[in-house]
């Protein structure tokens, strides 16, 4: 009975653990999500006018601060399409964004410098901890537009499946195709915001007067998907040659269907890779020292004995 008690605090060690990781990183109730974004009401309006005020006045503390360090004009073009792939439209994004790098870079070592003094320690081991909040400064912000972007592009991906699935039925049920993209944003709006959301600037951007090629290749532009790009290209050939356009997008459709699988066959695979290491960090010290960590016990008890 020896055993139990370790056993008992092992089984109570890891209740707790699960616990707390599905309690934070549960996934939502999609239709819980749902029900309760239709019940509540309308606060786009205000939600909007607090973003151009917010936005106004971190155009006016990032002016200045552009202006001690401009960019050349071709890595603001980069820095701009990239946030404009991270889903910042605004002209003032890119120089929001250098702001908080010019915040961040000193506002990083300014602190641990002040978190080292209050501490006490001594002024000349300091500079290590300096020289590491100074990179962890300079590459966070990059990290973070680079996750941002690979995050959004994922979720495009995701619901443009989903779109063209119902695109198909709104095309074959006789809607033309800027009716059936503004159904099909609407429908998705609570599913794939993403998707929903490029989908309305294509209308609108079609609604004020822009040719419809032009809107399509800019939507292939802001997001910089290779299957939206695709889909785009489709959509341009069908509607310069007069072709059937369900037609091509039930083949985009099935072809899009087919590559969705493969990534995840593909994802599938590389899963028993991955697993390779955090197994042999964790899980194997750990019924080592539960299986052979008794015997070890008792053989110990029995050479102190003798």
């Amino acid at each position: 009975m020896d055993f139990m008690i370790p056993f008992s605090i092992f089984t109570f060690v890891v209740i707790v653990i699960v616990g707390g990781y599905w309690l934070l990183f549960r996934q939502p109730d999609i239709a819980a999500q749902r029900l309760e974004q239709l019940a509540l009401p309308d606060v786009s309006q205000p939600k909007v006018k607090a973003e151009k005020e917010l936005n106004k006045i971190a155009t006016q503390v990032a002016e200045p601060l552009q202006k001690l360090a401009p960019i050349s004009a071709e890595k603001a073009q980069k820095l701009q399409k990239k946030l404009m792939h991270a889903g910042y439209l605004s002209p003032q994004a890119a120089i929001i964004y250098r702001a908080l790098q010019f915040i961040f870079l000193p506002g990083l070592p300014l602190l641990t410098f002040l978190l080292w003094l209050s501490l006490g320690y001594a002024l000349s081991d300091s500079y290590k901890w300096l020289l590491l909040a100074t990179l962890v400064a300079y590459v966070v912000p990059r990290q973070t537009l680079d996750n941002m972007v690979a995050g959004r592009q994922q979720r495009l991906r995701w619901g443009l499946a989903d779109a063209l699935d119902l695109m198909v039925v709104s095309i074959e049920a006789g809607l033309g195709l800027n009716a059936a993209m503004v159904r099909v944003s609407q429908e998705l709006k609570n599913v794939h915001p993403d998707i929903s959301h490029e989908f309305e600037l294509v209308n609108l951007e079609i609604q004020v007067g822009r040719e419809r090629e032009v809107a399509f290749r800019n939507l292939a532009e802001r997001t910089g998907v290779d299957d939206l790009r695709s889909f785009c290209a489709i959509l341009i050939q069908a509607d310069r040659f007069g072709t059937s356009v369900a037609r091509a997008v039930r083949v985009y459709a099935d072809s899009l269907r087919t590559k969705r699988r493969q990534r995840a066959e593909q994802a599938a695979q590389k899963a028993a890779v991955k697993l390779l290491l955090p197994l042999a960090l964790f899980l194997f010290p750990t019924l080592f020292i539960i299986i052979l960590g008794p015997a070890a016990i008792h053989l110990m008890r029995d050479f102190i004995n003798k």
